[in-house]
């Protein structure tokens, strides 16, 4: 009994030992991983915005005729000219209305459409002596499509384009609109200012023009579209864009009246979507007519960041910024704008019904 009694007393110090040495070994493991944490803290994300790899894909650097001289281009996609691009991560798909709303729950941002036209920046913008406006046309609003009835001349902009009182990123079809059923449909009524907001609470910027349209080839050498050369209007549909006769009858071939969910077509050879059609995205370039003669004198253009200053003939005063990629307004009998090398410009702090975009990272930092 006595021998008995000593073998469990032994056991019983040694379980006792164990435990406090487990303990003494647990507190020294806490230790070196609260050091190793201070020392290398893990990288703060923001839980608004997914993984960088999981909606972003990288774009390799690369060497590439920008423009073209095809007998649909416009003047001011050329002259063609030589371009280097370094590599950076590009957005799968255009902002949608929920990463937009998370942005604003965040921040407070309001956006032009949702603020009163200053008219002192209004008229800086208009050639000299231009009347103001009456007031009512300068509260909160933003310029909505309007289908035509029958068919019109195309010469005119305003034959489609109808200025809305409360018409916003909320309210895409005027005030009494709503986007809960199309969240995951692109963002519009997104100005310049608007973008580059955005983009900057995302640790992101706005591409350059040049991004844009190499990752829109998407590896391929000289072909029209993104998906190579074969017609926008052949079956099946590869893009959300206007199919009929604009802008009074869309036969909607491709399933959508308007925006479309991002992502509902084909990707090109990057896995970017959207490239083509769905909304016009804004790049970070001023837009100057004669852009593309200057880079040409230039020789090989490495990362350009575009002209320093805007200017466009047919609105000298108007301070402009790139777009691309066309909308689901564009037609081939208007804009063609779903072309890679097709090029449009806005003023900074206008926002459309059919303009939204997408963001860029570069590679370091």
């Amino acid at each position: 009994m006595v021998f008995l009694t000593e073998v469990w007393f032994k056991i019983t110090n040694l379980w006792i030992g164990m435990y406090n040495n487990f303990r003494y070994l647990m507190v020294i493991g806490f230790l070196i991983i609260a050091v190793l944490l201070y020392k290398f803290p893990l990288p703060r994300q923001n839980s608004s915005i997914q993984n960088y790899s999981h909606n972003m894909v990288l774009i390799p650097g690369g060497k590439y005729f920008m423009g073209s001289d095809k007998p649909d281009s416009y003047n001011n996609e050329m002259p063609v000219h030589e371009v280097i691009v370094d590599s950076f991560f590009m957005d799968k798909y255009e902002v949608t209305n929920n990463q937009f709303l998370q942005f604003v729950k965040e921040t407070g941002y309001i956006t032009t459409a949702e603020k009163i036209i200053n008219w002192s920046d209004m008229r800086n913008q208009l050639p000299p002596g231009t009347p103001k406006p009456p007031d009512s046309l300068l509260q909160p609003g933003s310029l909505v499509f309007k289908e035509s009835k029958y068919p019109i001349p195309l010469n005119d902009e305003s034959g489609w384009w109808e200025w809305k009182r409360g018409a916003s990123w909320q309210h895409p079809l005027g005030k009494n609109s709503s986007i809960k059923k199309i969240m995951d449909h692109p963002v519009v009524h997104i100005s310049w200012d608007d973008a580059v907001a955005y983009a900057q609470w995302a640790g992101k910027r706005l591409p350059t023009e040049a991004e844009w349209e190499w990752a829109a080839r998407g590896k391929k050498t000289d072909a029209i579209y993104p998906w190579g050369n074969e017609s926008i209007n052949e079956k099946p549909m590869k893009a959300n864009f206007w199919q009929g006769h604009f802008p009074y009858k869309n036969t909607e071939q491709d399933g959508y009246h308007l925006t479309a969910p991002v992502g509902s077509f084909i990707s090109n050879e990057y896995g970017l979507f959207d490239m083509s059609g769905n909304v016009w995205e804004w790049c970070s370039d001023f837009y100057h007519v004669n852009s593309y003669s200057y880079d040409k004198e230039k020789g090989i253009c490495i990362n350009p960041k575009g002209p320093k200053t805007s200017y466009d003939p047919s609105e000298p005063f108007a301070v402009k910024k790139i777009l691309r990629g066309g909308s689901f307004l564009c037609n081939d009998s208007y804009c063609s704008g779903y072309r890679v090398s097709r090029r449009m410009s806005s003023t900074k702090d206008t926002g459309l019904m059919h303009t939204g975009f997408r963001c860029v990272k570069d590679i370091r930092g």
